[in-house]
């Protein structure tokens, strides 16, 4: 559950830390107070999209962050793992959002994305937020909620994954039977076109080799006299290079008997006069070695003609045939497989039957979650004021099954026993849609494992008896959760086990949002508040009391 959170610099809030206890905890206060502010705070550290506009005006950033205490039993702890995130006795999540919209997460003190903090929140809390009733007006949403009823969102993730890969198939199989003519051309074109390419049988080395041999052979006779002249220069010729550097090498080395400043010189023509016969030597066996060979140049110069016409024919370069020859050959794979009607046929059954099996599974699953949701709805809304209401999750079966299986999932009412059922979403009453919408989501919140459930304002639209009846729903369902409820109804707040007042004061540089933990007094007089006008009397503070079961 959720244990202590700290917010500094965030919306209105300058700093505030809060301790959190089990139970059903109700946070009340002023419209504009900044009672959502909280809540907003959680929903940024659980993967909520950052945005500058959360960041106090005139500071540089927001920093978020929150412990909770998982129990020891919780997925929670093998998704550290998997993510290789610090396994520690206690989750520390942290957010910080820069002026500028940056924003940085961590959990347990490593770097985290945005992402995995929200797959991550999917742990930890629930938000239903003020606009949930509507949203519950949308089929994908009730369709959703059903599937999380039944314990099977991820057979649901599974069945659109065997849809698709199903549809893939009939599209190939299709374009195949479609194709037919053009790709028996495009085919033998292809082959063609590989016939060429193995008859050419280019090799990037040999290319490499066969440029530089070109290069050797068409400058054969050039080499040759080149070569030639130089080693008559250093060997051959009267006198010669080699011969005369080491005679002056000798003459300075008698010299420099006489002073010793000439033996480096001696020295250094002594090692140039070895390195020039050294020279003349590896000269001598070039000129042996070297030789002109008409037939040779032809061969490489039409080696090299060969391979330029192919690569002018198919416009790229030399160094890329290899390259161009694999994607000729893949494609002509492709060509194959897809020629291939029956193979097609048999995996396009194949993966209709895949996708079969999985979606009767999920069908299942949703038939027998759909009945005990229309009753355990059908019986909360009977103490909601809407005796002989009726509510039923109608499964329609769809003749060729789709992405999110064989059936659509919509939620009929009829909100009294003589009203035909119709959808959720034509129900004209705003007050019958707040009590319909907040039994579904009380009652799907007790088919989930989350620890933390965080109700924002989900009571608008009721009141009196009513608003009784669903803080004790809230009630007992914090006998089982941490149970969070921003709420405006007294009737609701005197419910809860704790209550913290959100209030708005004047601070320097403009307002601050504050939270009071409110104690017996303070209870009462919130209490009070809520159910009295500007001036609160003796008689409100009586009737508060006894709301809060003090009288």
């Amino acid at each position: 559950m959720l244990r202590r959170l700290a917010i500094r610099d965030f919306v209105l809030v300058d700093r505030l830390e809060l301790e959190f206890s089990a139970g059903f905890g109700a946070l009340t206060g002023e419209t504009g107070a900044g009672k959502s502010i909280l809540l907003d705070a959680l929903s940024l550290l659980l993967g909520q999209r950052a945005e500058s506009s959360l960041v106090r005006e005139g500071c540089e950033r927001a920093e978020v962050s929150a412990e909770f205490r998982p129990e020891p039993e919780s997925p929670l702890w093998d998704w550290l793992a998997a993510n290789d995130f610090a396994d520690e006795d206690e989750l520390i999540l942290r957010r910080l959002v820069e002026a500028s919209g940056r924003s940085r997460a961590y959990i347990n003190g490593s770097p985290a994305t945005g992402a995995q903090l929200k797959e991550l929140g999917e742990y930890l809390a629930d938000i239903h937020g003020q606009h949930a009733h509507h949203a519950l007006l949308r089929n994908d949403a009730q369709r959703i909620l059903l599937d999380t009823q039944a314990g099977a969102p991820q057979l649901a993730r599974e069945v659109a994954e065997k849809y698709k890969a199903w549809q893939t198939t009939r599209r190939e199989r299709e374009a195949a039977e479609q194709a037919g003519e053009a790709a028996a051309r495009e085919r033998e074109m292809l082959e063609w076109q590989l016939g060429e390419a193995a008859a050419l049988a280019f090799d990037a080395e040999v290319w490499a080799a066969t440029n530089a041999d070109h290069q050797r052979l068409s400058h054969a006779a050039g080499l040759i006299d080149g070569a030639a002249a130089a080693l008559a220069a250093l060997d051959e010729n009267e006198p010669a290079l080699a011969a005369e550097v080491d005679r002056l090498a000798h003459r300075l080395n008698e010299l420099a008997r006489f002073d010793a400043n000439l033996l480096p010189i001696a020295e250094l023509l002594l090692n140039a006069g070895i390195l020039l016969n050294e020279a003349a030597a590896e000269l001598r066996r070039y000129t042996e070695r070297v030789e002109i060979d008409p037939d040779a140049l032809a061969e490489a110069e039409r080696r090299i003609a060969a391979v330029m016409q192919f690569a002018r024919k198919y416009r790229t370069a030399p160094e890329e045939i290899p390259e161009l020859c694999a994607d000729w050959a893949e494609r002509l794979a492709a060509i194959e497989r897809a020629a291939d009607v029956a193979a097609l046929t048999a995996a396009e059954e194949s993966a209709h039957a895949a996708y079969s099996a999985v979606a009767q599974d999920l069908s299942a699953r949703r038939e027998k979650a759909a009945k005990e949701l229309s009753h355990a709805v059908s019986e909360a809304i009977q103490t909601l004021a809407m005796a002989g209401g009726r509510f039923e999750v109608c499964l329609e079966t769809l003749p060729h099954g789709g992405a999110h299986g064989l059936e659509s999932v919509e939620f009929l009412v009829a909100a009294n026993p003589q009203q035909a059922l119709r959808p959720l979403a034509k129900v004209a009453s705003g007050g019958e849609l707040s009590r319909i919408g907040l039994a579904i989501q009380v009652i799907a919140s007790k088919a989930t494992t989350t620890p933390t459930l965080i109700f924002d304002e989900v009571d608008v639209g009721i009141g009196g008896s009513v608003a009784e009846i669903v803080g004790r729903h809230l009630k007992a369902l914090g006998t089982e959760r941490q149970v969070l409820v921003v709420t405006h109804l007294p009737q609701v707040a005197a419910q809860a086990d704790w209550q913290w007042r959100v209030s708005k004061t004047a601070a320097a540089g403009g307002v601050c949002s504050t939270v009071t933990p409110l104690d017996r007094s303070g209870r009462i007089g919130e209490i009070a508040r809520m159910l009295g006008g500007v001036e609160i009397t003796e008689t409100t503070r009586a009737h508060a009391e006894e709301l809060l079961g003090y009288a």
